[in-house]
């Protein structure tokens, strides 16, 4: 029975999260067999009939404050509403302006909004007609205005350099068109915590009786003696409020000040020709954003340029298919994600005038989410609460019958109450005195502040893990990161560096040396090189106008090669400057490769780069130290073979490049996005040799995982033999183990098997080489499938779907792309391995944590209980006052879970196996620590509610004044207590008590 539960909406589903559609139907579909306890909720995906049905079986005494750190299932069902009106309405606006015959006013000031003449701020458009172009996506408004390249003139802007960093330029942008940010709801003040922590129905009963008996009281006893009992009541009362609300009040702010940081999305922007990472909050209109696989659009704006550009628009149209961007579609929207290739883009909108910030402006309050454990605790309350509610109930009709009755006797031995003698003012005053010990025992019977003692240790674990470089996006994931047996990592970026540099190169069949030593390189081989190398990248170099060092931009590996290309005579801006791409085949994980189409004054060239040994089987020959073509022999190819088995014995990452010559007449006239690369007869150019240095303190994070119960696995996709030697770096691999199949694997070979081969060894992997995402997520399944708790490490795109399936998935904060930071549940801030043993010590702490709460909480339960019930029935009166009662409830639910609830973890933490992902929250150890701490408690205050007035020396008081001690000294007592108990609780694994 629930006295307080959330509304019944009809199932919500995200479209963000439209990719995952099919899997997360299935979930829903084999959760009721999986899950039968109503209080039982899977980590990830859980249904709307599960969430619902957990609310409707727990006993809330205040739903405002239970529910408050829960999924708010009515506002989900609002937030779609919003979400499908506001796409209605641009999907309207868009249909409408189709039929809207061409006006044959002045374009320059009708449809563009220029007026030089009046024009603010010395912008010569309009933001009203430049929120009109970006809501109506109107081609034909942006070829009147000279296309991109004439809307950059009218922004002031630099299509290759971007706007002038300058702070008074980027603030008079903000001014004129707006600054990339929305509407906050106000957040709640601490008045409103007061009043929700109000709306506890047992406080509200407590007034009232506290009121009733303050005004009696007063009326019969004066105002000098009468009020205090009412009056203590109600400042027990406010006390208990005030710490509550307070404490929530604190919460909130944590888990605000984590949900600005996930919103505080890093972008790269060009200003004044120099690229550099920026938050999405700084982006100005007229910026030129680069975009790249996996990005997130930052704003509203215009294609620049783009090679196979893809977008992922679900998150504003609600449709899960990918839209080709190029000059005859360039609008761009913010708030979708890119799909699949690059470009760039000028910004035209931002904020609240674009689609995505009116919807976020309607949907920016965060409406929380139950965790697993939260919501067990919530059954461990209910069932707590109903043994509470019936011992109230017991202690009520006893106290009631006996008072009634002539059987509840005063200190000196009279009777409280006879019929016919005791008049209905005292009779009442009784029975009101009765009721509010009653209700005070449902106080501290029904353990409101179990469940949210979750929330206080996770918001504390949070603020705590961002130290350590760790931003949660998932509650959630904290718990299951104490239950993880299996951490499935990458290895560039989290056990290496990412700090990536060129040390050995192999081209003309030689070896140069330096690696930097090209003289032996005919020049024609050179300039190939080198415009491979210039145009086959998502990099840039910028070089100073004052001379200075060059600043190369892109992933680690991209810096590498530029930086190299540079040291062998680049000229980046020049050898671009001379050729133009065609078309482009952006790096595929799944190929690990990536083609240029690039033509120059000698004719069309493809350049290809990727996996060394993969470029090499594509390759029918080789470049020589003349710059002549020859055929790619056995001997030769064996040579270049035995080169990349060397460096990757070396740690190395090998990087092929090739290319081939391709008639113009082969390049098809239209639709050349659908053109296909020729990707095999190549010609072999050369081969590098990347370090990444391990990680310092890598070694011993992975020996921390193994004393942990935590086998840590690598899943790369280099080179198996470069996987293996940095494995044994590492120390994942022992160099006195098995370094062979199936503990060294190479990701084709898994893929092949059949399910139930994989099931035989996934258990033995260790190492996984040139694996593809779907290997990955291949692996992932497998492991789950073996009960194993699964945490995966991913920083791009194609991870998604592994990160997704994991019980945790960890994206890369440095390197990650926004979609796979999107599908995990924590960001890494630093990629580094060590933060994500952090993890799973802190994982582990919420969990001991709260079996620490449960602990303490269950003792002062049984206790108090026990207590009061044995002495209502025996002497009809109880030694603990409505006013003491709700002072342990103040200790228990409040004070108690700021002092175990928020104890950071210890080394010990990681000297135990993993918890069990179906492991009671009460053992057999915190049972019977319970069990003594109660009986003890419970003997020392019966003791000394039987025979305390002989034990304290009080025959000599009056038995009034001899009572009133006593009781005091047994709630003291009882207090202190507590104290020994929280000491207990604080070390519920401890051998002795």
């Amino acid at each position: 029975m629930a006295m307080g539960s959330s509304p019944t909406p009809p199932e919500i589903r995200s479209p963000e999260q439209d990719w995952a559609a099919e899997d997360a139907a299935a979930a829903a579909q084999g959760e009721e067999e999986q899950f039968d306890d109503a209080f039982d909720i899977p980590h990830k995906n859980a249904s709307h009939d599960s969430l619902l049905r957990w609310r409707q079986a727990a006993l809330v005494l205040n739903a405002s404050r239970r529910f408050r750190y829960t999924l708010d299932l009515k506002k989900e069902e609002e937030k779609e509403m919003i979400r499908r009106k506001i796409r209605a309405h641009a999907q309207v606006i868009r249909a409408a302006f189709l039929f809207k015959e061409a006006g044959e006013k002045d374009i320059r000031e009708s449809c563009t909004g220029i007026k030089p003449a009046t024009s603010s701020h010395s912008f010569p458009i309009e933001l009203e007609k430049l929120t009109t172009l970006n809501r109506d996506h109107d081609s034909f408004v942006l070829q009147e205005l000279g296309g991109v390249e004439g809307l950059s003139g009218l922004l002031k802007s630099d299509l290759d350099r971007g706007i002038n960093a300058a702070e008074d330029e980027l603030s008079q942008r903000r001014d004129v068109f707006g600054a990339n940010t929305y509407p906050r709801k106000k957040r709640k003040n601490i008045l409103r915590f007061i009043f929700d922590a109000c709306k506890d129905l047992t406080l509200i009963i407590l007034m009232v009786a506290a009121a009733i008996s303050l005004t009696l009281g007063m009326a019969t006893e004066g105002v000098k003696e009468g009020w205090y009992e009412g009056g203590s009541i109600f400042l027990a009362v406010f006390l208990v409020i005030l710490v509550t609300a307070t404490s929530d009040y604190r919460q909130s702010l944590q888990f605000q000040h984590l949900n600005e940081e996930k919103q505080n999305i890093q972008v790269e922007v060009l200003r004044g020709g120099k690229r550099f990472r920026a938050s999405i909050f700084d982006i100005v209109v007229g910026d030129v954003i680069p975009l790249n696989i996996g990005d997130q659009v930052p704003a509203d704006g215009i294609l620049i340029s783009g090679h196979s550009l893809a977008i992922d628009e679900s998150s504003m149209t609600g449709e899960s298919k990918t839209v080709r961007k190029d000059q005859k579609a360039p609008f761009l929207m913010s708030g979708c994600k890119v799909a699949d290739g690059y470009g760039s883009m000028l910004v035209t909108g931002v904020g609240i005038n674009t689609e995505w910030g009116q919807l976020m402006a309607n949907l920016s309050e965060d409406n929380g989410e139950e965790t697993p454990l939260q919501v067990r605790l919530n059954g461990v309350a209910t069932f707590i609460g109903m043994v509470g509610l019936s011992v109230a109930g017991v202690v009520l009709g006893v106290l009631v019958i006996r008072y009634f009755t002539g059987h509840t006797k005063n200190p000196d031995g009279t009777v409280q109450f006879q019929a016919g003698t005791t008049s209905a003012k005292q009779g009442f005053m009784g029975a009101i005195r009765i009721l509010t010990i009653a209700v005070t025992i449902v106080v501290v019977a029904v353990p409101e502040g179990l469940p949210l003692a979750v929330t206080l240790t996770l918001a504390y674990s949070m603020r705590k893990m961002m130290r350590d470089k760790a931003l949660v996006r998932r509650l959630s994931s904290c718990e299951t990161m104490g239950s993880a047996t299996t951490i499935c990592s990458d290895k560039t970026g989290t056990l290496t560096l990412n700090k990536m540099t060129v040390v050995e190169a192999h081209f003309i069949g030689i070896k140069l040396d330096p690696c930097d030593d090209v003289r032996a390189i005919s020049r024609s081989a050179a300039a190939l090189l080198i415009e491979g190398i210039a145009q086959n990248t998502t990099g840039t170099v910028f070089l100073p106008e004052d001379g200075g060092a060059a600043d190369v931009t892109g992933s680690p590996t991209e810096k590498a090669i530029l930086s190299w290309g540079l040291k062998i005579g680049m000229d980046f801006t020049d050898v671009r400057s001379k050729s133009s791409v065609l078309h482009v085949f952006p790096f595929n994980s799944e190929k690990k490769r990536g083609g240029v189409a690039v033509q120059s004054a000698t004719g069309v060239n493809v350049h290809w780069k990727g996996a060394a040994e993969l470029v090499l089987s594509s390759c029918k020959s080789w470049l020589s130290l003349d710059g002549s073509v020859q055929p790619m022999g056995v001997q030769k190819h064996n040579e270049y073979k035995k080169s990349i088995e060397d460096m990757a014995k070396s740690s190395l990452r090998c990087v092929a490049f090739a290319y081939c010559q391709c008639e113009i007449e082969m390049i098809p006239k239209e639709d050349i996005a659908d053109w296909k690369l020729p990707e095999e007869d190549l010609t072999l150019l050369g081969i590098v040799g990347i370090k990444d240095p391990c990680r310092p303190g890598v070694r011993n994070a992975v020996q921390l995982c193994r004393d942990a119960g935590v086998k840590v696995r690598m899943v790369t996709g280099d080179n198996i033999d470069t996987a293996k030697a940095i494995a044994l770096e590492c120390g994942i691999l022992d160099a006195n183990g098995v370094t062979s199949e199936p503990f060294v694997i190479e990701g084709k070979v898994f893929r092949e098997m059949s399910e139930t081969a994989r099931g035989e060894i996934v258990d033995k992997i260790t190492v996984m080489g040139r694996s593809s995402p779907n290997d990955k997520l291949l692996l992932v399944q497998a492991l789950k499938r073996k009960g194993h708790v699964v945490a995966v490490t991913g920083d791009g795109t194609n991870d998604a779907p592994a990160l997704h399936e994991a019980d945790i998935g960890l994206s890369m904060g440095i390197s990650g792309t926004e979609v796979a930071k999107e599908s995990s549940d924590i960001i890494i801030l630093d990629d580094d391995f060590t933060s994500v043993v952090k993890v799973v010590r802190w994982g582990r702490s919420v969990y001991a944590n709260i079996q620490k709460f449960i602990q303490f909480q269950l003792t002062v339960n049984v206790a108090a209980l026990v207590i009061n019930v044995i002495a209502a029935v025996s002497s009809g009166d109880v030694p603990l006052n409505a006013v003491e009662l709700l002072w342990v409830n103040l200790i228990m639910d409040t004070l108690g879970a700021l002092a175990l609830a928020t104890e950071p973890p210890t080394d010990n933490l990681m000297k135990r196996q993993p918890v069990g992902r179906r492991e009671p929250l009460v053992t057999n150890i915190m049972w019977r620590n319970l069990f003594v701490q109660a009986i003890y408690q419970i003997a020392i205050l019966l003791i000394f509610n039987f025979s305390g007035t002989k034990i304290l020396r009080l025959e000599n008081e009056s038995p009034d004044r001899a009572e009133k001690m006593n009781n005091t000294f047994i709630f003291n007592t009882f207090v202190f207590c507590q104290y020994s108990d929280i000491g207990l609780s604080s070390e519920i694994n401890c051998p002795v008590i």
